[in-house]
C-alpha cells in the first residue's frame, strides 16, 4: 500500500496517544485480519494461530475470542483452509461472500464508493502496485490501510475519517455474514474476532 503496496471486549475507549499498548494491539489485529482475509493461511501463520489458545487467556472478551481462534487453528490443516478460503471468497465465478465495500454499500461491484475510496487513498499517498489485481475496496486491502494509518503519524483524526468513510457502514455486517456462512468453519472464529474488533473500532473512531 503506501510505498510497499496496494501497491499490495476489546472496549477500547482511550486515545492511541494515551495508551500505546492499545495502539500496538490495534495495529496487530488489523494486520492479522487483513492477512487472514487476503489469502489462505500459510503453515507458519497457522502455527502462530495455534499458539493463541495457550497465550491469550485472561484478556477478557478479546482473549476468549483469540483462544477460540487458536482452537480452530489446531483443528485445521493448510489444505483444509485453502479449500475453505476459496469456497468462501473465490468459488467458481464468485464465492459465498463478496468481500468488497462497494458490494455491501450498493449491491454492485466497482461502484461510486470505490471511486471515492481511490480519491482518498491518493490523497493519503497510497497507490496500487502493478501486481495488485483486487479492487482497492477489498476488505483485506482496507484493513491493511487502517493498520498503516494506525502505525503511522497521521493521528486519530485521519484514522477516524478513513474508517467512517470506507468501513463503518459495512465491516460489521461483513463479519456477521462470514460467521453465518454455510462453508465457514475456521473462518467462523475469524469472523467472531473481526466482529468484536470492528465494533470496538466503531466506538473508538465513530462520529
Amino acid at each position: 500500500m503506501r510505498d510497499e503496496g496496494m501497491t499490495n471486549g476489546v472496549g477500547i475507549q482511550a486515545s492511541v496517544a494515551e495508551a500505546p499498548d492499545i495502539r500496538s494491539e490495534r495495529i496487530t489485529l488489523y494486520r492479522l485480519l487483513a492477512t487472514l482475509l487476503r489469502e489462505p493461511p500459510s503453515h507458519e501463520l497457522l502455527e502462530y494461530l495455534c499458539g493463541l489458545e495457550d497465550q491469550a487467556g485472561g484478556a477478557g472478551e478479546l482473549g476468549r475470542v483469540l483462544q477460540l481462534l487458536g482452537l480452530a487453528a489446531r483443528s485445521s490443516s493448510v489444505a483444509q483452509l485453502d479449500d475453505e478460503f476459496h469456497e468462501l471468497f473465490i468459488g467458481l465465478g464468485r464465492g459465498e461472500l463478496v468481500p468488497y465495500g462497494s458490494w455491501y454499500l450498493t449491491g454492485y461491484l466497482m461502484e461510486q464508493p470505490l471511486g471515492r475510496l481511490r480519491n482518498d487513498l491518493a490523497a493519503l499517498g497510497f497507490s496500487r502496485t502493478d501486481d495488485t489485481h483486487e479492487p482497492e475496496d477489498h476488505v483485506a486491502a482496507l484493513l491493511e490501510v487502517m493498520s498503516l494509518l494506525a502505525d503511522g503519524q497521521e493521528g486519530m483524526g485521519v484514522q477516524a475519517r478513513f474508517f467512517n468513510a470506507h468501513l463503518a457502514g459495512w465491516l460489521s455486517r461483513f463479519f456477521d455474514d462470514l460467521e453465518q456462512a454455510r462453508t465457514a468453519v475456521f473462518y467462523r472464529a475469524v469472523a467472531r474476532l473481526g466482529a468484536l474488533f470492528s465494533r470496538s473500532e466503531e466506538q473508538l473512531l465513530g462520529d
